[in-house]
C-alpha cells in the first residue's frame, strides 16, 4: 500500500469560503475556488479528499468554473486499465475570480437602485 498526501483546507481557507458564500457563491464552487487556488495542479479525488465534498458535487461545481473559463482540465492515464483520470488547474488568478463576483454584485446593485429611482419616480407622479 502507498502512502498519499492530498492538502486539506485550513480555518482561513474555510473563512475565504465563506465569505465567497456571503456572496451568494454555492459552497461546492467556492470550496473548489479556494481549494483550486491553493494548489498547482490537483485530480477529482484529491479534490474530493481535500475539501470534503461528493463526487457529483465536484463535477456540478467544475461545470461552472469551466464554463467561467476559470480552470485548465487534462485527462492522465492511470495506472492498469480504466478511464484516464481528470487533472484541474486554476487557470486565472483568485484576484480575477473575485473581480468576476465583485463586478456581479455591483451589476445587481446597479439594476436594485435603478429599480428604487423608478419607483421613487411612479410614486411622485401620483
Amino acid at each position: 500500500m502507498k502512502d498519499y498526501t492530498v492538502k486539506v483546507l485550513d480555518d482561513r481557507d474555510l473563512e475565504f469560503i465563506e465569505a465567497l458564500r456571503s456572496l451568494g457563491v454555492q459552497r461546492n464552487v467556492a470550496a473548489l475556488v479556494t481549494y483550486l487556488s491553493n494548489t498547482k495542479e490537483v485530480s477529482s479525488r484529491e479534490i474530493e479528499m481535500g475539501t470534503g465534498l461528493r463526487q457529483p458535487e465536484v463535477s456540478i461545481g467544475m461545470r461552472y468554473l469551466r464554463q467561467n473559463g476559470w480552470i485548465d482540465e487534462r485527462d492522465v492515464k492511470g495506472e492498469g486499465k480504466g478511464r484516464p483520470m481528470k487533472v484541474y488547474t486554476l487557470k486565472v488568478s483568485i484576484d480575477d475570480i473575485i473581480k468576476h463576483f465583485e463586478d456581479q454584485k455591483l451589476k445587481e446593485s446597479a439594476k436594485a437602485m435603478e429599480s428604487i429611482r423608478k419607483l421613487r419616480e411612479l410614486t411622485s407622479a401620483t
